[in-house]
C-alpha cells in the first residue's frame, strides 16, 4: 500500500538491513535537531545577551514537559497505524490516519490554552528569577502560540513513519532547521527583536515543516493520503492512540519532573563550578542518545509484525534492535569518554569544570548502554500494544527509584558520585522488570491463534 521508493518492508526481506535503513535518517534528524538547536543558542547568547539566553533557557523544561504529554500521542498514532499496514488492511489504515490527524489539531489547539494561560504563574512556581521572567513569559506565550504546527508535524511525521518512511521527516526537518536559523540571525541582529525573534523563528520553522508535512499527505497515492472532508474521530481508533499515547506522554512528564529533582540536587552544593560541568557533560551525552533511534524501529517494526500476524519475528526483531541500540550507544560512550576532557574543554577553559564534568561522564556517559537496552524492551512492549503497565513500572522504577535514592543516600552521603549513581542503578533495575514483562507477553502472543491480533 505504501509508496515503494519511500517505505520499507518490515515484515519481510533481511531485518537488519531493513532497521539500519529505517533508522539512519531519525539519526540524522537527531543530530541536526541538536545543531539547530545550538545554534539558536549561540545566536541569542551572543547577539541578545545573556538575559535572553537565560530567559530562554529557563523555558526549556517547562516546553518540555507540556509537548512531552502530547507527543506521546503521536507514538500511540504510530503504533496503531503501523498494525493496520502490517494487517494489510486499508480502511484502517485511512481511518486511522484521518483520526491521528483531527486529533494532532484537537492537541496543538488544547497545548496553546494551556501553555498560554498557565505559563506565567508555572513561571512563578518554578521561582523564576525576576529579572528574567518577563521574557520567559514572552517567549513561551509566542511559542506555545504555534503549538498547533508543532504538534501537526510531529503526528504527519509519525504517519510517514508507519509505513516505513524516515526520510522525508529528516528532509522537512532539514529544510526547516535552516530557515529557523536564517530568521534568528535576521530577527535578532537585524530587527532586535531578542526573545521575541528566537520564538517567532521557531514557530515560523515549525509551520513550514508542518506545512510539508500535510502537503505531502495529501498527494499521497496510498491509504495515508489525508482528505479534509474525512477527519473525523473514530471511536475504536481514538481509544487505542489514548490507551498507547498518554501512559506514554504521562511518563515523560514524570521524567521531566525526576530531572528537575535531580538538577535540584546539583544544585543543592552551592557551586557554579559544579553546575556548570554537568551542564557540559549532560550536553555531550546528547550525542549517544542520537545512536540510540533504534528503538523506534523496534516499535514500529514489532508494529506492523503483529499486524501481519508474523509472531514469530518479535523475538529477532528485538533482539536485532536491542544489539544495535546498545551496541552503537556503547561505542559512543566510549569514544566520548576516551577524549572526554579535550571535548569539555570545547565548552570550558577552568580545569575544575572539566574535572566535575568527567564525574559525570564516569558514571552516567559510560553507563548509557543500560539505557539503551531498557529503551528497547520498553519500545518492543508498546510495539506489542501494552503501554499502561510498562510506563507504572517506568515511572517506579525509574522516576520512584531516582526520588528515594536522592532523598535517603544522598541525605546520608553528601557526594557528587552518589547523585549520578542512581542513573545506572536504575536502569539495571527497570531492565530486569521491563524484560521479565517482554518474556510473559511474547509467550502470550506466541500461543495466540494465527487470525487473532
Amino acid at each position: 500500500m505504501a509508496k515503494k521508493e519511500y517505505s520499507i518492508d518490515m515484515v519481510n526481506g533481511p531485518l537488519t538491513k531493513n532497521v539500519i535503513r529505517f533508522t539512519v535518517p531519525l539519526m540524522l534528524t537527531s543530530l541536526l535537531q541538536m545543531c539547530f538547536n545550538t545554534a539558536d543558542t549561540i545566536v541569542v547568547g551572543r547577539f541578545a545577551g545573556d538575559n535572553a539566553l537565560a530567559a530562554v533557557g529557563a523555558t526549556g523544561s517547562l516546553c518540555f514537559l507540556m509537548v512531552t504529554m502530547f507527543n506521546g500521542l503521536a507514538m500511540g498514532a504510530n503504533v496503531v497505524i503501523a498494525k493496520f499496514f502490517g494487517a494489510e488492511d486499508r480502511k484502517g489504515v485511512e481511518n486511522s490516519v484521518h483520526t491521528a490527524m483531527l486529533l494532532s489539531l484537537i492537541s496543538g489547539v488544547l497545548l496553546t490554552l494551556v501553555g498560554v494561560l498557565c505559563a506565567e504563574p508555572l513561571l512563578k512556581l518554578m521561582q523564576t528569577p525576576d529579572s528574567i521572567i518577563g521574557q520567559s513569559l514572552l517567549y513561551l506565550r509566542i511559542y506555545f502560540g504555534g503549538a498547533l504546527f508543532f504538534l501537526v508535524y510531529n503526528f504527519g511525521a509519525a504517519v510517514l513513519r508507519s509505513k516505513g518512511d524516515t526520510r522525508r521527516p529528516l528532509y522537512f526537518l532539514a529544510i526547516s532547521g535552516v530557515l529557523n536559523v536564517v530568521l534568528n540571525l535576521i530577527f535578532v541582529i537585524v530587527f532586535h527583536w531578542g526573545v521575541a525573534g528566537v520564538a517567532t523563528a521557531t514557530v515560523a520553522s515549525n509551520a513550514l515543516s508542518s506545512i510539508f508535512v500535510v502537503i505531502t499527505l495529501l498527494k499521497e497515492n496510498d491509504a495515508t493520503r489525508i482528505y479534509p472532508s474525512r477527519l473525523k474521530l473514530n471511536a475504536g481508533i481514538t481509544k487505542e492512540i489514548l490507551r498507547i499515547g498518554i501512559p506514554a506522554g504521562i511518563q515523560g512528564a514524570m521524567f521531566a519532573l525526576s530531572n528537575l529533582v535531580i538538577q535540584s540536587s546539583i544544585n543543592s552544593f552551592g557551586s557554579e563550578t559544579i553546575v556548570a560541568g554537568n551542564s557540559a557533560a549532560a550536553n555531550i551525552e546528547n550525542f549517544v542518545y542520537v545512536g540510540m533511534n533504534f528503538t523506534s524501529a523496534t516499535m514500529t517494526f514489532i508494529s506492523q509484525n503483529i499486524g501481519a500476524r508474523k509472531y514469530n519475528r518479535i523475538g529477532k526483531i528485538t533482539g536485532v534492535t536491542m544489539a544495535l541500540n546498545a551496541g552503537c550507544a556503547a561505542f559512543i560512550s566510549l569514544s566520548l569518554y576516551m577524549f572526554g576532557k579535550s571535548i569539555l574543554g570545547l565548552y570550558t577553559t577552568s580545569p575544575d569544570v572539566v574535572s566535575y564534568g568527567m564525574i559525570r561522564m564516569t558514571w552516567v556517559c559510560l553507563f548509557l548502554w543500560l539505557n539503551g537496552v531498557m529503551d528497547v524492551f520498553l519500545s518492543a512492549l508498546r510495539g506489542m500494544g501494552h503501554s499502561t503497565m510498562p510506563t507504572v513500572s517506568m515511572i517506579v522504577c525509574i522516576c520512584g527509584f531516582r526520588l528515594v535514592w536522592l532523598f535517603t543516600v544522598f541525605r546520608a552521603v553528601r557526594t557528587l558520585p552518589i547523585i549520578y549513581y542512581c542513573f545506572p542503578i536504575s536502569w539495571v533495575l527497570t531492565s530486569v522488570v521491563l524484560g521479565v514483562m517482554w518474556i510473559c507477553a511474547y509467550k502470550k502472543l506466541k500461543r495466540k491463534p494465527v487470525g487473532q491480533i
